[in-house]
Formats: C-alpha cells, structure tokens, sequence
C-alpha cells in the first residue's frame, strides 16, 4: 500500500463509505488520517465500518448526499472537527437498463447523485479545502465516462459530466492549494452491479476488480500527483482509441449488442 505525500495525516471526508469501494478505501486511508468523516446512507454499515477502523478520529455522516441538509452536516462536521484537507467524491448509483423504457426517476438519481451532488458537495466544503496548508479534491469516476456503453446511458452521461467537472475545477484552481482530480475504476465486483449486469460480464468476458484492488490502486493514486487515472491496461488503450478513432469501438460494441441485449432490462 502506498503511502500518503511525504508522511502526512490526512483529514478526509469520504462518501459513499458504507459501499463496497468506499468502505475498501476507508479501511486504507484510516491509518493515514487524523480525521475520516465517513458519509452513506446506511447508518448500521456506517457505524460497523467506523468500528473496524484504528488509528485516527472517524466521525459518521448519514444522510441522502441529494438533500440539501445532509451537505450541511458534512460540513458542519468538517468545520467542528478542526478542518479537512481531502475530500473523496466516492458516492454513486447504477441502474443498467434500455433507456427509451428506463423511470425517469431513476434516470434523475444517476444525474443528481454520480454528478450533482459531489459538484455542490465540493462546493461547500472548498473554503475549508481552501484553509489547508494543501488540500485535493479526487472525485471517483468509471470508465463508462469515457467509453460510453449500451444500458448505461444515463449512467456514462453523469460519469462524463463528473470528468468534465473534474478537469474544469482543476484548472480553475490550478494557482491554488486545491488540487482536483480524477479516478476511474473499471467494472467491479460490488453490490452496486444487478445480477443482470453480472452475467452480461461473464457472457462478455469482461475483466473485473475487486474493491480491495482499486482500493490499493487508489492509494497509489493519492500518492502521486497525477490528474488523472484511468484503471486497466486495456480499458486506458480503448479510451485513447475512442477519443482518437471512435468509430472502432462503435463498430465493437455493435458487434456484441445481440449478446447485450440478451441481458438488457426493458
């Protein structure tokens, strides 16, 4: 596991900690943090995880990050609590579906969720980012942000805004303390996947992390001063492929769409 820049404690906020990548994170961020506040919607997965963790002061946050209060509280938290130096955007929602036929409901909580919220989160949290000798906001994003894939629509469209934000927050503060970036898993095994998107990806053959791996990843990242990470091999080449020569990964994916479809909800 790598270690944190040049030794230092980390006051982190982490959303999206009682999932499968957010809990993994936290479990190897904790021993390099004075502070982890540690913000999910599920209070028992919250208070099982701050449990498990040594080594710092982990502080709980529960609360729907759409709602206006709960960004207050992590904030409030922040603020009591001496002050934060690192916010991880982790927080997200899936829902694998032909999008002519999707809820629109669940078209808006992908929206509101995987984009909306970290924006206004990061929002209220940067005049305390701001305060810190150095500070780093890492928002968490997929590589279907970049590689846009059937069934995933409304999903891929949230995860490209995200990167778009991203790159544009990190230039807008490039003269700053704040430093903005951005991390992309592939597909990974959590509990985020429906059981229909777990068989297409053994169908498809697709290659799979488990939360213990990007989380190790992760820290790599954090350790470093890249802007950007993209994980896997193969997902980083077909992303440059897409953004130079689209039209080969429009032509492989429509080869598999029969395959897709055999899993596709409608």
């Amino acid at each position: 596991m790598a270690a944190p820049r040049q030794g230092r404690r980390y006051r982190a906020v982490l959303t999206g900690a009682s999932g499968g990548i957010g809990a993994a994170i936290a479990a190897r961020l904790a021993p390099h943090c004075a502070l982890l506040i540690l913000v999910g919607r599920q209070r028992e997965a919250l208070e099982a995880l701050a449990r498990s963790l040594r080594g710092c002061d982990v502080q709980i946050v529960c609360g729907d990050l759409c709602e206006r209060h709960t960004l207050s509280a992590i904030a409030a938290t922040a603020r009591a609590s001496g002050g934060i130096d690192l916010l991880i955007n982790n927080a997200g929602v899936s829902s694998f579906h032909a999008f002519e036929t999707q809820d629109p409901a669940a078209i808006r909580a992908q929206v509101e969720t995987n984009l909306l919220a970290p924006m206004l989160l990061t929002r209220e949290l940067l005049p305390l980012l701001g305060a810190a000798a150095s500070a780093q906001v890492i928002n968490i994003g997929s590589v279907f942000g970049s590689l846009g894939f059937p069934g995933f629509a409304a999903y891929g469209a949230a995860k490209a805004g995200l990167a778009g934000f991203s790159q544009s927050l990190r230039r807008e503060y490039a003269d700053s303390t704040v430093a903005v970036r951005h991390f992309s898993p592939r597909a990974t095994r959590t509990a985020i996947n429906s059981d229909a998107v777990k068989d297409m990806n053994r169908a498809l053959r697709t290659a799979e992390d488990t939360p213990e791996a990007v989380a190790d990843a992760f820290m790599r990242f954090l350790s470093g001063s890249a802007a950007s990470r993209t994980l896997g091999g193969a997902e980083r080449l077909f992303v440059l492929v897409n953004k130079l020569l689209p039209g080969i990964p429009e032509r492989a994916i429509r080869k598999q769409l029969v395959q897709i479809r055999k899993y596709l909800p409608r």
